[in-house]
């Protein structure tokens, strides 16, 4: 496949000069063995591609938990794509989370302190359906559902639909579960299951094509991570599961200096949005609400008590997830408040 170059400058907010002048490429990270770890997020994890700031890249994904799960749902071999398999036999060493991860991508001149500009540009499936369902002990219900079921669901990626039952008909929308950067050296490995500083198994359904994910980097080259592809998920994902699937996703990646942030937050062609993640869905509430207070007082100049009765005013809280163990609360403000 031939490489797509894109001329242009990336420039910095704030009026900075651009952080490099060379034209950016676009590269191909497809699914092998040796471009997956399975399950974690850490910083000791070797980059299996560098790129530059301002740089585009195909980042191909398996779903969630592997094969055992599509197997289940009644798939058959034939209709298994063999670079899935190969990774389901080539890559031993798993855990704790169920996530194969794409990745990690070094972007060339992040530094710990910057924020790493992640604007989603387009998906494409790996094969013409997804998985859904439940297993004991976990989801939003657990004690009403102590057996396992699975749900195989079939794709029209064509017309943007997917049939889950004769009169039932869904509309595709769909995004990376998981996007991350390594945490810092010293909390060592983390689960892929559990959103966090690091972004990860976010399971924001806003985080399709056209948004733009920003994260705190808290390493050298940001060591980006991508997978558990998703082609639809309701707000909260209380089975535990969306609608699992395998992405080709397209992304581009903009180290942004002298931008520091905490916690994640992404926009859209239409919202701006501030993210909650804690174990206590109250508190998840509150640091979204924080988080956006923050986002009004440093972006948009307002001061502190009127960026707060904004908030109570036009920005939306959503329940994220509520099964990540770190559960998720996202506030989002319409752009078109703002008239200037």
């Amino acid at each position: 496949m031939k490489k797509c170059i894109v001329l242009g400058l990336v420039f910095i907010t704030g009026g900075a000069l651009p952080l490099w002048s060379q034209p950016s490429r676009t590269h191909e990270l497809k699914l092998l063995p040796e471009n997956v770890h399975w399950g974690y997020y850490d910083a000791a994890v070797r980059p299996v591609l560098r790129v530059a700031s301002g740089d585009t890249i195909r980042v191909e994904t398996m779903v969630a938990r592997g094969l055992q799960r599509l197997r289940a749902a009644g798939v058959s071999e034939t209709e298994i794509p063999s670079a899935l398999k190969a990774v389901e036999e080539g890559v031993k060493e798993r855990g704790p989370g169920a996530h194969p991860l794409t990745g990690p991508i070094w972007i060339e001149g992040a530094e710990p302190g910057d924020t790493l500009e992640v604007k989603i540009l387009g998906f494409e499936f790996l094969h013409p359906y997804g998985v859904s369902g439940f297993v004991p002990t976990a989801g939003t219900l657990p004690d009403e559902f102590p057996y396992a079921a699975t749900k195989l669901v079939r794709l029209d990626a064509k017309a943007g639909t997917a049939e889950f039952s004769p009169g039932i008909r869904l509309k595709i929308a769909p995004f990376f579960g998981s996007i991350g950067v390594a945490p810092d050296p010293l909390v060592g490995r983390i689960s892929s299951g559990p959103p966090g500083h690091h972004a990860g198994n976010l399971d924001n359904k806003e985080l399709v094509a056209g948004s733009t994910l920003y994260l705190p980097v808290h390493v050298r080259g940001a060591l980006l991570s991508m997978g558990d592809g998703h082609a639809m998920q309701g707000d909260g994902e209380v089975t535990v599961t969306a609608l699992e699937t395998s992405l080709r996703g397209t992304v581009q990646v903009t180290v942004r200096k002298g931008k520091r942030l905490t916690w994640p937050r992404a926009e859209t062609p239409t919202h701006y949005i501030a993210m909650g993640l804690h174990t206590d869905l109250d508190e998840a509430a509150r640091l979204a609400t924080r988080e956006m207070v923050e986002f009004l007082v440093s972006e948009k100049g307002m001061k502190r008590d009127e960026a707060y009765i904004l908030c109570s005013l036009a920005a939306d809280l959503h329940v994220t997830q509520l099964v990540d163990g770190t559960k998720g609360i996202h506030a989002m403000i319409a752009k078109s408040v703002f008239t200037r």
